[in-house]
């Protein structure tokens, strides 16, 4: 009984999939709506294996500004987090002014980095590190929190000094936070990455959008908007396959689960 239900739940989320391809097609086939405005999924596939080399071409460059800027967001946020722990006087000042800078529009602030550094990647890196910093920020600062207090009088007692501490008792608690974290940001650097290409850039994935936008090739828009999409999604299951090399414990707690 519980390997149907578990092959049922594995194949709900494709039928639900094709279902709404299936529906978004009869309506661009019944002509609900202009096929020029809503063009239907085999429309956008079609515009996709048309478009592929120089969606490729464009992709890389956009990979190649999201990985950067990732990695520099990354370890910002972490040293970030690592530093508001242990001084309580950073944590009170800088948390209020991560939050703040959580309530500007990433879109307004593109044209300023565009503005300040020019056409280049600099500008891209910039944005994709302000959106991805702050989720590793903090998941890490909340991992830090929930630490028992037990725990860390247990090592007191037992002679630990702060480093010891944080490498034996704060990090493992705090990888599963972090991991958490590194998912949303891996998706928001793929997402900065084109909307700082919105503004202004010679090549990436966001420029390719301007530029169809302008012909009205829906097709095309559509054909891009699933590939960001498709780029997030791998880019969420590579930071799930690191978890999972670095924390193998949880396919264990997963099986015994089942």
């Amino acid at each position: 009984m519980k390997k149907y239900l578990n092959t049922i739940n594995r194949i709900l989320p494709a039928v639900g999939i094709l279902s709404i391809l299936l529906i978004w097609q009869l309506l661009s086939g019944l002509g609900f709506m202009p096929s020029y405005m809503l063009p239907g999924p085999i429309d956008v596939v079609k515009a996709f294996v048309g478009d592929f080399p120089l969606l490729l071409e464009h992709s890389k460059v956009t990979l190649a500004e999201a990985f950067i800027g990732l990695g520099i967001g990354v370890g910002l946020g972490f040293v970030m987090a690592l530093v508001m722990e242990n001084f309580n006087f950073l944590y009170k000042a800088l948390y209020p002014i991560l939050i703040i800078t959580q309530t500007i529009p990433t879109v307004a602030i593109a044209p300023l980095l565009v503005l300040w550094f020019g056409y280049e990647m600099k500008a891209k890196i910039v944005l994709i590190v302000l959106v991805t910093f702050f989720p590793i920020t903090i998941g890490v600062l909340d991992g830090f929190k929930s630490v028992d207090p037990d725990v860390i009088k247990l090592f007191r007692s037992m002679g630990a000094n702060k480093l010891q501490i944080l490498w034996y008792a704060k990090l493992p608690h705090v990888k599963s936070y972090f991991f958490a974290g590194l998912r949303i940001s891996a998706a928001y650097s793929i997402v900065g990455a084109v909307i700082s290409e919105w503004l202004g850039g010679y090549s990436g994935l966001g420029v390719y959008m301007t530029r169809v936008r302008k012909s009205y090739a829906f097709d095309r828009m559509f054909a891009v908007i699933f590939l960001i999409s498709i780029l997030s999604i791998l880019l969420i299951q590579m930071v799930d396959l690191v978890q999972r090399l670095s924390m193998p414990w949880l396919k264990t707690k997963k099986e015994n689960r089942k």
